[in-house]
């Protein structure tokens, strides 16, 4: 539990129920393209000697050939132990790695150690994640990352922090918020408070601190007003596209671009089979190199950008370069570099510049919350209001009663 504050209110509150990260437990069953995974399934399920397959499978203290376990929700997948899996590779899904990267992850329940079902049973068409980045002092990141997709949860920084969904149950139903929240942010700032606004809010102005991210609430309607327009833009950004779109503020349900004069291009063709060492950013003339290819304009703010201490176009660039051990399944990698890996690439960048450029109005409304306290709403005003403390119950995930699971070896289960 954070320490309750007198001050702002924490995330842990104003978004009680909350679920670690993903712990996949081995490499191979993600990756850049979902082609590549199709080609590691089949040569695993081409072992045919039980060691061999043990071998390629890195078993572990909770995943082996033999383990029982069900499906996932919403992926009817075999649930025969892998020992004698011979059938075709279950269809990949994409899933948010970190805070700006996408992989292909076989949704095998049978592969992934912990596969968080409860943050399965929720994802649809109108979830959006929050993500409680590490707290790193001497960094100036934001504090949450978001996600339309399915979120890993993984932090550079080393201790991962929490995915929290902002629905509780399928179908935009049963908000994640403190009870009480929506109707008393209604009240006081005399409009009608959303989920969806709340969730702006926090993408605008949450803070990092010690004990836990800060949600600092204000009191003045104008606040507001220009802090959820704000997040509704960081919330588009995060999401490329896949959420809060509004082609009237200018946000297409798209993948986000820069304006002409700033779009990136390629300019030289990229190697075909790049090396893991061939990335590099020339400052000056605002290019990003790979080989002999190059990737212009790139503002320096992209190519500086910073998640967990870690810059996200490098490990973004690692994640599709570094080789895997020989002999192991991560080893088989895609053949060639695709259009496709260009094209996210240039995403990428352009997300993360229109990120940068964003920078400067939540510094500004940080500042205008920070200087004028007796403006906020504390978390002494919540705990007055009844709306702290969370009962126990808003921090344990809600009851899914119409999907039915398939349990081991094809036993069906009610959650």
């Amino acid at each position: 539990m954070h320490a309750v504050s007198d001050d702002a209110p924490v995330l842990h509150d104003v978004m009680p129920w909350s679920v670690r990260p993903l712990r996949i437990g081995r490499g191979w069953p993600m990756a850049p393209d979902a082609n590549t995974l199709r080609d590691r399934w089949a040569l695993f399920t081409a072992a045919r000697g039980e060691a061999e397959r043990d071998a390629l499978l890195h078993p572990t203290r909770t995943r082996g050939l033999h383990t029982r376990v069900g499906q996932l929700p919403g992926h009817r997948t075999p649930t025969t132990a892998l020992a004698r899996e011979d059938g075709r590779c279950p269809e990949p899904v994409l899933i948010q790695h970190g805070a700006h990267d996408r992989q292909w992850l076989i949704p095998d329940h049978r592969l992934i150690d912990a596969a968080r079902p409860e943050l399965w049973r929720v994802l649809d068409d109108q979830q959006i994640f929050a993500v409680e980045q590490a707290y790193l002092p001497e960094a100036h990141e934001p504090a949450v990352a978001f996600s339309a997709l399915l979120p890993d949860g993984r932090s550079p920084a080393g201790r991962p922090g929490r995915i929290r969904p902002l629905f509780r149950q399928p179908g935009g139903r049963d908000p994640n918020l403190a009870p009480g929240l929506l109707g008393l942010l209604s009240a006081r700032l005399a409009a009608e408070v959303t989920a969806r606004d709340v969730l702006a809010w926090v993408a605008a102005a949450a803070r990092p601190a010690p004990g836990g991210c800060e949600v600092p609430f204000p009191a003045d309607p104008g606040d507001w007003r220009s802090g959820v327009a704000l997040g509704g833009r960081l919330l588009w950004l995060h999401t490329r596209g896949a959420r809060l779109a509004d082609p009237a503020e200018g946000r297409d349900p798209a993948a986000p671009r820069l304006p002409g004069g700033s779009r990136p291009y390629v300019r030289a063709p990229l190697p075909a089979a790049p090396g893991q060492e061939e990335l590099e950013y020339d400052r000056e003339q605002r290019e990003l190199r790979i080989g002999a290819g190059r990737i212009s304009p790139v503002a320096p703010a992209a190519w500086d950008r910073r998640v967990g201490g870690v810059r996200v176009l490098e490990a973004w660039w690692e994640r599709r370069t570094a080789p895997g051990a020989p002999g192991s399944l991560e080893a088989l990698r895609p053949p060639r570099w695709t259009r496709h890996c260009t094209s996210d690439l240039l995403e990428v960048i352009s997300v993360l510049t229109l990120l940068a450029e964003s920078d400067g109005a939540r510094d500004a409304l940080a500042r205008s919350l920070a200087d004028r306290p007796g403006r906020t709403i504390t978390a002494r005003a919540l705990r007055d209001a009844g709306v702290l403390p969370v009962p126990a119950a808003r921090r344990r995930p809600a009851s899914v009663l119409d999907h039915r699971e398939e349990g081991p070896d094809g036993q069906f289960a009610l959650v």
